[in-house]
């Protein structure tokens, strides 16, 4: 049984919680939130994303029923359409407000720390890479060329159905996105947040009649070198893999 008085999860819990007679951290009047976006000076390859489909499809309803974990894929490769609509789903801009552009999915302040990192591993005229998609752009930009399927299996804990399906997702939690506001508190709300995101996907690769698995077993250090991040401060958080069922 785990010991509550001295295991960092419960002292974590206690630490950031907010309750009455304590002080609600708040964000430092002189401080400036740090850039929205994550940018890079260049990709090896950038590929144009086709417009997101905003009408028709399977009814969310529907969707919802039929959601499951899935496991099992065929290995063979998805459009670069359903690609496009995955990505939309997930982190696409859907409308703007003052001072910030709001995204498919929630997020604590509309501060969006997650950055999403694709293992493309069977697409439709897309190399296989690694890939960072750029939300303004509406593009994916190749970080890394070839076939890390294996790789990639390995860091979700050796789970082999990883390398089978067409991508693999990874959230990146650029910490100091969330926490120039939220302090220590900000912790809870990156996996919040990326819980809001892998489960979003999931409904969208459901409504593509595709399947899709979450997954936070995963070796953080060889996730985070398989998308070029320093886990520290940009953390992997979550991962889902999505491909045609079996």
């Amino acid at each position: 049984m785990m010991d509550t008085s001295t295991s960092i999860g419960p002292q974590f819990q206690e630490v950031t919680k907010y309750a009455r007679g304590r002080p609600v951290p708040q964000a430092p009047g002189w401080a400036a939130p740090p850039p929205p976006y994550k940018t890079y000076e260049s990709y090896l390859e950038r590929i144009e994303l086709p417009e997101p489909e905003t009408q028709g499809g399977t009814p969310l309803w529907q969707a919802i029923l039929h959601r499951r974990s899935q496991r099992r894929f065929t290995g063979e490769p998805l459009s670069l359409t359903e690609l496009s609509q995955l990505l939309w789903a997930t982190q696409g801009v859907t409308g703007e407000a003052p001072g910030f552009e709001l995204r498919s999915a929630a997020s604590a302040g509309a501060l969006y720390p997650n950055e999403t990192y694709v293992v493309v591993q069977a697409v439709e005229g897309v190399p296989e890479g690694v890939y960072h998609y750029d939300v303004r752009g509406h593009a994916l930009g190749m970080l890394a060329e070839g076939d890390f399927s294996g790789e990639a299996a390995q860091a979700c804990l050796g789970q082999t159905w990883v390398a089978r399906a067409g991508t693999v997702f990874v959230w990146g939690a650029v910490v100091v996105r969330c926490a120039w506001k939220y302090q220590n508190r900000a912790y809870r709300y990156l996996y919040l947040d990326a819980g809001h995101l892998g489960a979003q996907l999931q409904l969208a690769a459901q409504a593509l009649e595709l399947g899709a698995c979450n997954i936070a077993a995963f070796f953080d250090d060889e996730v985070a070198r398989l998308v070029g991040i320093d886990g520290r401060t940009e953390v992997p958080v979550y991962v889902t893999a999505v491909g045609r069922s079996a």
